[in-house]
């Protein structure tokens, strides 16, 4: 069959090729964002000699419809609606609005690859920061969000009033399956409601999953056999690809864990959606850790903030996050960790920028999620947490559970006496004169502190 040759395309006569500068088409200051408007919020160090104007609209631009040069094929779309539009300049803060057509719909990954991708890289910026992101109630409905949310797993385990505690187990890697275990146990029986692995506990030779999944649910049963209560531990599901993820997490919930770990960072946020989907299909409750997150998001002029993480993973359907701690090891200020901690809970955030949270934000009925205090954290911190979290979040304590002079139970126990004073309404000293494992972990970390960034 022989082939047809097409005729050419027409050029239009509106067409005027060459180079033009960004702003002409992407510095629209008088626009008003669109309800379906995705907007965003990104902090801007112009290069040498570009002017803050030009390196906004030059993101803008390049994270839509914009290329270095003009091109003829533009006449065939409606570029004026495609485009996303600079509309507002404060100081170094550039307010970015992008037509909701743009995204596939329940995609994080193609939100990432149009809004942080090749700009970030781009010569007319050079320091580039995305600071925060409104995503608009109609892209939000196309979303799962998580599966169980807070009430829901207070309602499995029947745990009210009070945060929920657990603690990673330490050393998190060397330990067999078998020792690994003991200290699940211990840990459980002393008062914790679950345990964890580490991020980077997934299958070595020293302790391969299988073995530690089996090992571990034994001694989650035993605990719940002994203390009359719910208990679990956070298996870590996240493997080399997503199909082997899929099968340990399977495993795991055959052997009736309630609970499962994913690194959700160093995995993607397309294989997350793919392990979310079917934990939620499986009933376990997914905690996920961020490891990797500070490359990004801790630079104050270049990266990702935090909180736009957060709002990703609560659309894809995380159950638990870490957002650091303020008073532990982790960097992180308390203005920024309650404007992420609203962002997990609430419905509805209104915008506060002294917090970080430059935009409204529906959720449009999406489950919460369960904010994770972890890192460097112990019985003395116990008021502060929960002065800051309140009684919905997860508390982690690792080394502020095995670093106990009589060992993993007895850490438990003293996290376990402490957060219950607190809860209600009681102090440490109050609750250290009838137990003797609280006194003893308040004289051991008396005087350790961590300095408080703000």
């Amino acid at each position: 069959m022989t082939a047809i040759a097409a005729a050419p395309a027409q050029v239009n006569e509106k067409y005027q090729a060459g180079v033009h500068p960004y702003a002409l088409g992407y510095f629209v200051p008088g626009y008003q964002p669109a309800d379906t408007d995705l907007l965003c919020a990104f902090r801007i160090v112009p290069a040498k000699g570009t002017d803050m104007i030009e390196a906004a609209a030059a993101v803008a631009a390049e994270s839509s419809t914009g290329t270095w040069t003009e091109v003829w094929s533009n006449q065939l779309i409606n570029l004026d609606f495609y485009k996303a539009k600079v509309y507002r300049l404060e100081g170094d803060l550039a307010y970015l609005a992008y037509p909701m057509d743009l995204f596939e719909e329940n995609s994080i990954v193609n939100i990432m690859s149009s809004i942080v991708g090749n700009v970030f890289g781009f010569k007319a910026v050079s320091a580039l920061r995305l600071e925060d992101m409104r995503i608009p109630v109609a892209l939000v409905k196309t979303f799962p969000g998580p599966n169980v949310g807070l009430y829901d797993e207070r309602a499995r385990i029947n745990k009210w009033d009070r945060p929920l505690l657990g603690g990673t187990v330490k050393p998190k890697l060397g330990l067999t399956a078998k020792d690994y275990s003991t200290i699940i146990y211990e840990c459980l029986v002393g008062g914790l409601d679950t345990t964890k692995d580490d991020e980077n506990m997934n299958s070595q030779p020293f302790n391969r999953w299988r073995d530690r999944f089996l090992y571990g649910m034994d001694a989650v049963k035993l605990a719940e056999a002994e203390t009359g209560e719910a208990k679990g531990h956070f298996f870590n599901v996240t493997a080399s690809s997503t199909e082997e993820a899929l099968r340990r997490l399977e495993f795991i919930c055959a052997q009736g864990s309630r609970y499962v770990m994913y690194d959700f960072i160093t995995a993607g946020f397309a294989a997350s959606a793919d392990v979310f989907k079917r934990a939620g299909e499986l009933g376990a409750i997914v905690h996920c850790h961020r490891a990797m997150h500070a490359v990004f998001t801790r630079q104050k002029n270049h990266g990702v903030h935090m909180r736009v993480i957060a709002k990703w993973l609560r659309l894809i359907g995380g159950d638990h996050l870490h957002t650091g701690t303020v008073v532990g090891k982790l960097e992180g200020s308390r203005k920024e960790t309650l404007g992420i901690i609203d962002l997990l809970r609430e419905r509805q955030i209104l915008a506060e920028p002294d917090r970080g949270l430059y935009f409204d934000q529906d959720f449009a009925g999406l489950k919460a999620v369960w904010p994770v205090a972890s890192g460097g954290i112990h019985v003395l911190h116990i008021p502060e947490l929960h002065a800051i979290y309140g009684n919905d979040c997860f508390w982690l304590f690792g080394g502020g559970t095995h670093g106990h002079p009589r060992g993993s139970r007895a850490g438990a126990r003293a996290n376990r006496v402490a957060t219950e004073a607190i809860a209600s309404g009681q102090t440490l000293n109050e609750a250290a004169r009838t137990c003797p494992e609280l006194r003893e972990a308040m004289e051991l970390w008396g005087n350790v502190r961590f300095e408080v960034s703000e």
